[in-house]
């Protein structure tokens, strides 16, 4: 049980993980409809129901892969199946079989497609979860992801991940985004807990110290998401595609919010193995946490998280976005068990109110994944309910310690109260 110590603390009450537990299989129960005929998985419409026009996607196809492996370590029926069906897929129908690594979607819809750094990250922890749930073709698929992560967007000169590449892995991208960093340090802090590498703890450090000790700290956490090749911040990025799903103009307060979160993984890693740690990593986090919801939460007159503000601190974008709400209130939770201060239990409580009374659809399932500013379905940025990974997660995340990583940890059956 966590926080004996606080009794009062939503974390240390059975009937709220009773509660994680049940919205946890709610969740999943709504996306085993997203198994696509052709091979791995497409986007559900807000019913859950695959649309006839629906084609596979290999960033959906990875995390629910991810997912659907966790949630077979946890013991759910069926789940086994549905992963093994997401890794068949990422070794074959969406396998570039021509240059290897992955497309958006099937590599005869896309020939002229770029290599996204950001997608083949989260196919690396497709594999990974796989792997630790024995999933048959898994390790196959782990070790040609990790050598790509390795050789290809890893760059020992630049201590971060490059971008994209065109499809024959030539033409290299000349831009830099945090975001895919950001999941690369998630996905390299449960990479080492799986291998046994630390080597990628320590890369995972290496991001966390460009991006957030150096820019966001000098920005006083105001977090920089765009960069130019040479690693120079690019504030009026994307200027004219305020909406854009992966890389909106301005800041992303949802996204330092979520950078809080992995700091404080990664802090506890390194404790865990006995590696340097650097103090700083806790008071960044607190930071980011602080200046994200400083600048996004209930800040044009109705509750919620704006997708974007500028430089200026005014919102760009006032929809909100499910993940971001999602991760804030992950973040919360992995800041109070790690301080214990309740200011982080008050948020935790605050966000998940704002979930279930706003973004949890009790009448279709799952959650909006978009809300105006009014609070009411949108589909400005996203339309649909495609995507499991974060709000699950989130029902997980809030039961289990800062360390060991989400399956390992899942896989010691530290998920059980």
């Amino acid at each position: 049980m966590l926080f004996k110590q606080l009794t009062d603390s939503w974390l240390s009450m059975p009937y709220h993980h009773d509660w994680l537990e049940k919205e946890s299989r709610r969740l999943m129960a709504f996306y085993r409809n997203s198994k696509h005929p052709k091979g791995g998985f497409g986007a559900l419409d807000i019913h859950g129901n695959l649309p006839s026009d629906a084609q596979p996607e290999s960033m959906l196809t990875a995390r629910m892969t991810h997912c659907f492996s966790i949630a077979s370590l946890q013991g759910e029926p069926g789940a086994g199946d549905l992963a093994k069906w997401g890794v068949d897929a990422l070794r074959g129908v969406l396998r570039d079989k021509e240059f290897g690594g992955w497309l958006d979607g099937l590599p005869e819809q896309s020939p002229d497609g770029r290599k996204q750094a950001y997608l083949h990250v989260f196919v690396t922890l497709a594999a990974l979860s796989a792997t630790l749930a024995n999933i048959e073709g898994a390790q196959e698929l782990l070790d040609e992801a990790k050598d790509i992560m390795d050789n290809r967007f890893w760059s020992d000169k630049e201590g971060r991940l490059q971008e994209s590449f065109a499809r024959d892995w030539k033409d290299p991208e000349a831009y830099r985004g945090g975001n895919s960093n950001m999941h690369a340090t998630e996905m390299f802090v449960q990479l080492a807990d799986v291998t046994g590498e630390s080597k990628w703890r320590q890369r995972a450090l290496s991001i966390v110290t460009h991006i957030i000790h150096k820019h966001a700290k000098s920005n006083k956490y105001l977090l920089a998401e765009h960069f130019d090749e040479n690693w120079q911040e690019w504030h009026d990025y994307n200027k004219d595609k305020p909406t854009d799903d992966f890389r909106p103009y301005g800041i992303t307060p949802g996204h330092a919010c979520e950078w809080a979160r992995l700091l404080l993984h990664l802090e506890a890693a390194l404790l865990r193995n006995n590696e340097h740690t650097p103090e700083w990593l806790l008071a960044d986090s607190k930071g980011l946490f602080e200046t994200g919801l400083k600048y996004g939460w209930f800040v044009d007159g109705q509750p919620g998280l704006v997708y974007t503000h500028d430089w200026d601190k005014k919102p760009v974008t006032n929809n909100r976005l499910h993940w971001t709400v999602a991760e804030s209130c992950s973040t919360a939770a992995s800041l109070l068990k790690r301080t214990g201060d309740l200011t982080y239990e008050r948020w935790y409580r605050t966000l998940w109110d704002y979930i279930a009374n706003y973004l949890i659809d009790q009448k279709n399932g799952s959650w909006w994944h978009e809300l105006d500013a009014q609070n009411k379905p949108s589909s400005v940025v996203w339309s649909g309910k495609p995507d499991i990974y974060h709000a699950w997660q989130l029902t997980l995340n809030s039961r289990l310690p800062l360390a060991p990583t989400l399956g390992t940890a899942v896989k010691l059956g530290l998920d059980r109260m």
